[in-house]
This record gives structure tokens, C-alpha cells and sequence, in this order.
């Protein structure tokens, strides 16, 4: 595997993240700023995106992700857990899951899913089609007026039904 690591944070992860591109300069990069366009590139180009985020009120990444064709392996939380439909463990739906997930905030959780990941990646026919699967989501904003005016619709016929005795 090889990592690519883009952003900017706190300064003792600056110092692991320099330490360790400098010690393995073939399998890790990291540029320790914020970079839109370079982000995009690096999406674009890699098999996996992971976000392992303690807290994150929308997300765009892992859409990117899947616009892109990469794989996001998400901590569900926020809006990775309403885009995120992770792979099961064991039984796969063909189709159902558009990346990897996991619930708990911890190392264990984040090692397993990764290595679930690695694992699904050899497996290239049920890789592409995550990766199909993903690439077809539609997160527009038609799609969203569409639920939002579905919802509205069924709290105007809820308020026009009498009340229950």
C-alpha cells in the first residue's frame, strides 16, 4: 500500500506524518497544508479514500470519492453514515454497498475495516462493482428537491386528516 496524506492539523501528527514520509518516501506523501485542487487530484487517483472522522455534519469527500471511482472507507458518522452503505463482513449484496464503514471510534475498528478493504480490493469483480455502484449515486440537488418536496407532500396530508378522537 502506499499513502498519500493532504491537510493540515494538529502539530504532533504534522511531525509523525513528516517522520514517516521521510523514513518510507516510496509508500508514504504528505503535504501537511490545504489544497483543493491538489485534493481532487489525489482523490481521483487513488483505489481508496479514507475518512475516519470523529465527527462530520455533511461531507463532500466521499461523494467526490465516488464521482471519481474510489472507494471511501468512512467512519459513519453524519453525512458519511446517510452516503456511506458499507460492505457486510461477510455476506455481499451485489450492488447494495457503495464503500466501508465502521461504527466504533478506535484504532481496532478503523485496522479491521481497513483490512476488510484490502481483502474486498483482490476480489476485482466485486470491486468494480463498488465501484460502479458507486459512481451511479446521484446526490444532486434534484434528487434532494425530490425527497424534500415527497416529505412536505406527506406532512400536508397528515395536517389535512382529521384528528383522532
Amino acid at each position: 500500500a502506499q499513502w498519500v496524506l493532504l491537510g493540515a492539523g494538529d502539530p504532533k501528527y504534522h511531525r509523525l506524518f513528516r517522520s514517516l514520509a521521510d523514513r518510507f518516501p516510496a509508500k508514504v506523501a504528505a503535504r501537511l497544508e490545504f489544497s483543493n485542487p491538489l485534493a481532487h487530484r489525489i482523490e481521483a487517483g487513488a483505489d481508496m479514500f479514507l475518512m475516519p472522522s470523529r465527527y462530520e455534519p455533511c461531507g463532500l469527500n466521499q461523494m467526490y470519492s465516488h464521482r471519481y471511482g474510489t472507494v471511501p472507507v468512512v467512519r459513519s458518522t453524519g453525512g458519511l453514515a446517510d452516503t456511506i452503505i458499507g460492505v457486510p463482513e461477510h455476506a455481499t449484496e451485489p450492488g447494495a454497498a457503495n464503500g466501508f464503514s465502521f461504527q466504533e471510534y478506535s484504532p481496532l475498528a478503523l485496522s479491521e475495516t481497513l483490512r476488510h478493504a484490502c481483502e474486498a480490493y483482490h476480489n476485482k469483480p466485486f470491486w468494480e462493482q463498488l465501484i460502479a455502484t458507486g459512481m451511479r449515486q446521484d446526490w444532486s440537488w434534484a434528487r434532494s428537491a425530490t425527497e424534500y418536496v415527497k416529505l412536505y407532500e406527506t406532512i400536508l396530508e397528515r395536517a389535512r386528516q382529521p384528528a383522532e378522537a
